[in-house]
């Protein structure tokens, strides 16, 4: 078994796709390699064969290896709640509610759970990509460190340092990190890649040649930017609207705890649609169709859409036509109650809800998580849409609106619709990703025309190549192949 690390300079230094882009090219070699991820705080998220919950990017990764998501390769995982506070998830399962200083004194405990994981998933697979959170130079949480390099020296693994040429800056940027690592872990950084480079390569060839005689080590290779790229998201920090020209306009409000939101990439890639997200201080535009996403904490962000003018913009929409969807947290945020007795998403307490479907919901501990299947029917259909997707919820909803439900999973109704149609929603995230149920939803929000939906995992897979061929002409692939213990390719 061996495990090689890549760590970044800053947060959104590239490390998730540089991790995806290895685990393609040495899966499509034949190599048994699996990716792990010691600690991620991300609110996207998925489901996993064995019943838990990893970051949506390391379950991508596992795409690329031809496996089936597992908690083993992310065995913490924390869900911000509130700026200080988080839902912290151990190999899978939901563990609790920590705020900050709490979970800083708990990383040793949680380290066990973290080295256990790698220990089991070694044990199946004869290559482990891990990658980092952050920076491993953050002083300030380098005490029992289980994200960087305190995974890295347990593990004894060699590491990739990546940045970010983009930002400005990456030749500081790897200076620095040594700079600021300790001896043994300046050691164990075997190389650098420097990502997203735009122009001619020629123009870095004397920094290059500096950056290897300042500090002995070699750059691996230069990424340049891809364009057009589009995988799913680690988290929603920093997520931008993505205006497009197509007929029907679709609206989202961007949520301070928006979860799941890769639940739109289909939308944006679909021809047919205009997608918008709507944040802090931005004017609601007109729309055809308005979508509530999923939240990690829904009455906090329920008070967010009602401090913001959202429940009217939301009524006029209706008034003039329009069409209002739904998902999971937004499923109950369209209910006449949300409650939360126990304060497993925040403060205990109940929060009116906008009042657009006669159901409520209470949280209750014990979190829904499971691969669902089925179809869509829709009101005025005929024929019902295939569909797959996950649920991954706290909250129960009862109330007359489910006698309407939009969606069969096996047998088991979900969902509901208003008496006119305008207004629907669901629990299942990821009923977008399949064309046949895309297509229905925005056929019934008056999408007309020859445009298709794409087949999202079809999409996926497709990138995923692209991204390993992409590494494969730029990196020095040798060198990889020396560090994981492989044979050099022949000629």
């Amino acid at each position: 078994m061996t495990t090689l690390m890549v760590q970044g300079t800053t947060s959104d230094a590239g490390k998730s796709t540089v991790v995806a882009a290895l685990c393609r090219w040495l899966a499509r070699q034949g190599v048994s390699v699996a990716p792990f991820k010691p600690q991620n705080m991300a609110l996207n998220s998925a489901v996993t064969r064995d019943g838990g919950e990893i970051g949506r990017s390391t379950a991508l990764q596992a795409l690329a290896c031809g496996l089936e998501p597992h908690s083993d390769m992310n065995p913490v995982l924390l869900k911000p709640q509130t700026d200080c506070g988080a839902q912290v998830i151990l190999r899978g399962q939901v563990h609790g509610n920590m705020d900050a200083l709490d979970y800083h004194a708990y990383k040793a405990e949680a380290a066990k759970s973290v080295m256990a994981a790698w220990r089991d998933l070694s044990a199946r697979y004869d290559v482990i990509i891990a990658e980092g959170a952050g920076s491993p130079a953050e002083i300030n949480l380098r005490a029992n460190d289980i994200a960087n390099m305190g995974f890295a020296e347990a593990a004894d693994c060699p590491v990739l340092l990546v940045g970010d040429i983009e930002r400005g800056g990456v030749f500081a940027q790897l200076v620095g990190t040594l700079e600021l690592v300790s001896e043994s872990e300046r050691d164990r950084i075997a190389g650098f890649v420097i990502n997203r480079f735009r122009g001619d390569p020629g123009l870095l060839t004397s920094g290059l040649e500096w950056l290897e005689e300042r500090t002995g080590k070699p750059v691996v290779g230069v990424l340049s930017h891809l364009s057009g790229l589009l995988l799913d998201a680690e988290d929603s920090v920093n997520l931008t609207s993505v205006a497009g020209t197509g007929q029907l306009r679709v609206v989202i409000p961007r949520l301070p705890r928006m979860s799941n939101h890769n639940d739109f990439d289909p939308l944006r890639l679909h021809p047919g649609v205009d997608l918008s997200f709507v944040g802090e201080g931005e004017a609601i535009p007109p729309a055809d169709v308005i979508i509530l996403p999923g939240s990690k904490s829904t009455r906090s962000d329920l008070a967010w859409l009602k401090a913001r003018g959202w429940p009217e913009a939301i009524r006029r929409h209706l008034r003039y036509g329009g069409h209002v969807f739904g998902i999971c947290g937004g499923f109950q945020m369209l209910g006449e109650w949300v409650a939360d007795p126990d304060g497993l998403e925040g403060e205990p307490g109940n929060s009116e809800g906008l009042g657009l479907l006669p159901l409520n919901t209470r949280m209750v501990a014990g979190k829904q998580l499971r691969e669902v299947s089925g179809e869509l029917r829709l009101p005025d259909g005929d024929d019902m849409a295939p569909l797959s997707g996950y649920e991954m919820h706290n909250g129960v909803t009862t109330g007359a609106a489910l006698e309407r439900p939009i969606l069969n999973l096996d047998g088991r109704p979900d969902g509901a619709v208003s008496d006119d149609g305008q207004i629907m929603g669901t629990y299942v995230h990821g009923l977008f990703d399949r064309p046949e149920a895309c297509d229905a939803l925005l056929a019934a929000w008056g999408l007309r025309g020859e445009a298709a939906a794409v087949d999202y995992q079809q999409h996926r897979l497709a990138q995923l190549d692209r991204l390993a061929d992409h590494l494969d002409q730029q990196l020095d692939t040798d060198r990889l192949r020396h560090w994981l213990g492989l044979p050099k390719e022949t000629e």
